[in-house]
């Protein structure tokens, strides 16, 4: 039987690079997508001859179109994974406008390049996953994160619709909802919100490699990461809409303000 494939963009390091450690170890063909081309290929290189490195910028739509090409060739492709994503940790007015642009172009845009050009490849074949990540910011808007949470309310909206639509052509489509986890983009990042310190980083990369590879063999719309994050998702879901607001303020720092 031919391998089971999966596409993962944004794979150079963190979460990425952790699903395609996950799945390159249960044998798949991992195709690594990543601007960082010097990232892919040496990760390519440690996980063995089945995974490949394809440079793109998800922004570019002509670009990760070939990428997608290049691994898929005439084949079809089993799991479709938009990990790419950028983050921004600051309040609205300090935030440059062009990186508020470009949060929404890489973690919005980025998404549908991928999902666009990835259909063709997934119809071909059955059961086929889209799986994209997403946050729990896209339960309710976090402050210092605005335009981020934005991104990734965007995400959950196109799931949750392609969920529906393409249910019939065979494909299943859904996202994965965690709070901070220990990668560059959160560790790393110039400034970082009240939230950070009050909630904690206490997810790893792995463990969220580890709930995209239950999401490419079971069928649920939104997975969490951590029964505390999808306790939160259920606690907000049940909380009138103008009480919302004052459980946001407390574990962002601004129940004072």
């Amino acid at each position: 039987m031919a391998k089971r494939s999966i596409f993962i963009t944004g794979a150079a390091s963190g979460i990425g690079q952790a699903t395609a450690e996950r799945f390159a170890a249960a044998g798949w063909r991992v195709g690594l997508c990543d601007v960082n081309l010097g990232g892919i290929e040496r990760l390519a290189s440690r996980l063995g001859s089945a995974v490949t490195a394809h440079s793109a910028d998800v922004c570019n739509a002509g670009a990760l179109a070939q990428a997608l090409t290049e691994f898929t060739g005439d084949s079809g492709l089993d799991v479709m994974f938009n990990c790419a994503g950028i983050l921004e940790m600051q309040r609205f007015a300090d935030c440059a406008l062009d990186r508020m642009h470009k949060i929404i172009d890489v973690n919005v845009n980025g998404v549908i390049n991928g999902i666009h050009h990835a259909l063709p490849a997934l119809q071909k074949g059955t059961d086929t996953r889209i799986i994209t990540m997403s946050s729990v910011a896209a339960i309710h808007g976090i402050p210092d994160e605005a335009v981020y949470s934005a991104s990734k309310f965007a995400v959950r909206a196109l799931t949750e619709a392609l969920n529906v639509e393409l249910e019939a052509s065979g494909i299943w489509v859904c996202d994965i909802m965690v709070a901070y986890v220990t990668t560059p983009m959160v560790l790393e990042a110039a400034t970082k919100a009240q939230s950070v310190d009050i909630l904690g980083v206490n997810v790893t990369a792995r463990a969220v490699a580890e709930t995209v590879w239950q999401a490419a063999h079971n069928r649920k719309v939104h997975w969490f990461v951590t029964s505390e994050d999808e306790a939160v998702a259920k606690q907000v879901d049940e909380t009138a809409w103008e009480s919302r607001r004052d459980m946001i303020k407390q574990i962002t720092g601004y129940a004072q303000v």
